[in-house]
């Protein structure tokens, strides 16, 4: 499952709905937002939890809240009442110290409960079996962290994740967004430190191949345009990767930009277009042998007419090749994307889309 989180502070709600929407057309269908209220205007968050929650329910998405007693007092709420919530369309809860278990418990068996990934312990499990929990309602979330450099190794986080999903709870995560960041650092809200600089869609991507993860939120409260187009294509079961031109032949560069696919038997080091060999791409035009320079990670080649039967067959090269006389290097996958290239396994779609600038 993916999901966004929105900040009752940060967005009209006629810019909430705008982003709601156009993230649950991309597949989008759980929200997260933060109940911490501040004391100067309570009221006013409770209006836009109201609006918040009708436009889960317009949207059919689930709205997970993380909340303070404080904030429960403010909405006239306790513990003991929480599950009330779900007047305002809230599905589920975050909880974390200081709330029983019994109370959790309980309210695991009225609505979603997620609990803290890093904190949960063996015995906190035991207790909650104990209380009558229902776990088929309890998730385990981890935190984003907005200062840099205190984010999650990815092995601890693997490790946690496998004993988690062993007790049989879900897990979730969150990756940076990478259109407004959210203050007061805006340096990006993700779970794993090796994401915070990631594009949004290259963190998805990691974490939808890994088996130990779930559900996967956007930490921030927005993404680029880029990442919704790719984001976009993914639903449409294509990877996109934004490329360098370096100039040439445009017939070329024109066949790249349709729909190829990874050969099943994926090579250690390059993706192979399937197409450019069995569909002749580039159909019978010759290839001249031009910029035959070293391929440097994420390099788009073509084999020229020296490779014989070869010819015309398109690779991006997933680590550092030597310069070779019979493939001309026509373009590069960009910075951002080229976190991707490990993910295009074999038998996966994928397609070019050129940008203006040269590559670096």
């Amino acid at each position: 499952m993916l999901g966004i989180s929105i900040y009752l502070s940060n967005q009209s709600i006629t810019e909430q709905e705008t982003y709601i929407k156009k993230m649950n057309q991309l597949g989008f269908s759980s929200i997260f937002t933060s109940l911490h209220i501040p004391e100067d205007d309570p009221n006013m968050y409770k209006e836009r939890l109201l609006a918040l929650g009708k436009l889960a329910i317009k949207y059919n998405m689930e709205l997970i809240c993380d909340i303070s007693p404080k904030s429960l007092n403010y909405l006239r709420l306790s513990w003991e009442n929480a599950h009330e919530l779900k007047n305002f369309g809230i599905t589920g809860l975050r909880v974390d110290y200081g709330v029983a278990v019994e109370t959790i418990a309980k309210l695991s068996n009225q609505m979603a409960i997620a609990l803290n990934a890093s904190t949960i312990t063996q015995q906190d499990i035991e207790q909650l079996r104990n209380h009558g929990a229902n776990f088929t309602s309890i998730e385990a979330w981890h935190n984003y962290y907005p200062r840099p450099e205190t984010g999650l190794a990815l092995e601890d986080f693997n490790e946690k994740n496998r004993w988690l999903k062993s007790e049989g709870i879900k897990v979730m995560a969150f990756i940076p967004g990478d259109g407004e960041k959210r203050g007061p650092l805006f340096e990006g809200l993700p779970t794993i430190e090796e994401q915070r600089r990631q594009s949004t869609f290259s963190s998805f991507l990691e974490f939808e191949s890994n088996k130990w993860v779930d559900k996967i939120l956007i930490g921030d409260p927005s993404i680029s345009e880029a990442s919704m187009k790719q984001f976009a294509k993914y639903k449409e079961g294509i990877v996109l990767l934004r490329a360098d031109y370096f100039g040439g032949d445009e017939y070329i560069y024109d066949r790249l930009e349709t729909k190829q696919t990874n050969r099943q038997d994926a090579a250690r080091d390059v993706i192979r277009s399937t197409e450019s060999r069995q569909y002749g791409l580039t159909g019978d035009y010759p290839v001249k042998p031009e910029n035959t320079i070293a391929r440097k990670a994420g390099s788009i080649t073509i084999d020229n007419e020296k490779y014989g039967r070869y010819q015309g067959e398109i690779q991006i090269t997933k680590r550092n090749l030597p310069a070779d006389d019979k493939v001309n290097v026509i373009g590069q996958v960009i910075k951002e994307d080229r976190a991707i290239l490990p993910f295009i396994k074999g038998g996966i779609c994928f397609q070019i889309e050129w940008v203006a600038s040269k590559g670096d």
